[in-house]
């Protein structure tokens, strides 16, 4: 007979959804129903199914996304929103991850791309694909205290761009970026070209990104690794900070 002792030892082992429903099926008279192997079968899936929702809530923390609510079933489609559904979905099931691809959001400030990006940043954590998600202005700013510091962060910071399997960059070229980071983002985008996927949002089209960036060598060769071959959403529609503003309120 199995007593709390038993139970215990399922959490000791680090097993304790199946010890949870393994005190269900024993709890519950319609299992009897099941056959040996069956109920086997469906403590295994129990297991499984909260191990890997520890690890998807593991890789939406260490994306730092900042609406880690963000999720696909959530983005609005209004008639007058340039957003199609179905483009939505097919980028929700990753294929173009494995592909190493670049996909460009373009949107006037309110329209919602941040949450598009994200949304498709919590579908890669879904799928079990890392993620970081970040500012260009952030990333800057991570690298230039990196630097300051001398201590070897600043080649582990790098590292840590270049190599995460989907890299989301927001408020793209919003401001201009110095010589340096121009460099920086030349060094990540030149390692994750081909190897990695990225996200680009922007308010502004690549053909505007050349005023910020210093040296129009340096900014060939940063809008040739990213422009060149992406994926495009150019996202119009209403503001959605209005929308929702307005809906809570009716609310």
């Amino acid at each position: 007979m199995l007593t709390e002792e038993h139970f215990e030892l399922f959490r000791q082992f680090r097993i304790k959804a199946m010890g949870d429903k393994l005190r269900e099926m024993v709890e519950d008279e319609s299992y009897d129903r099941f056959t040996f192997e069956e109920k086997m079968e469906m403590l295994i899936d129990a297991e499984a199914a909260a191990r890997r929702e520890r690890k998807v809530a593991k890789l939406v923390k260490d994306a730092r996304f900042k609406d880690p609510s963000a999720c696909v079933e959530d983005v609005v489609y209004l008639p007058d929103r340039t957003l199609a559904k179905d483009r939505i979905n097919r980028l929700a099931r990753c294929e173009w991850i494995g592909e190493s691809e670049v996909v460009v959001v373009i949107s006037k400030t309110g329209c919602g791309k941040s949450f598009v990006v994200q949304a498709l940043g919590n579908a890669a954590c879904r799928r079990l694909i890392p993620v970081r998600y970040t500012r260009l202005a952030d990333i800057c700013d991570d690298l230039n205290r990196a630097r300051a510091a001398k201590d070897g962060s600043y080649f582990e910071k790098m590292d840590a761009y270049k190599s995460v399997a989907l890299l989301l960059v927001d408020d793209f070229m919003t401001t201009p970026i110095s010589t340096q980071n121009s460099v920086d983002l030349f060094e990540i985008m030149e390692a994750r070209e081909g190897r990695r996927a990225t996200v680009i949002a922007s308010q502004l089209e690549p053909n505007e990104w050349y005023l910020r960036i210093e040296g129009e060598l340096m900014a060939d060769s940063i809008l040739n690794r990213i422009a060149t071959g992406a994926r495009y959403i150019d996202l119009e529609g209403p503001n959605m900070r209005e929308y929702f503003a307005k809906k809570r309120r009716a609310d």
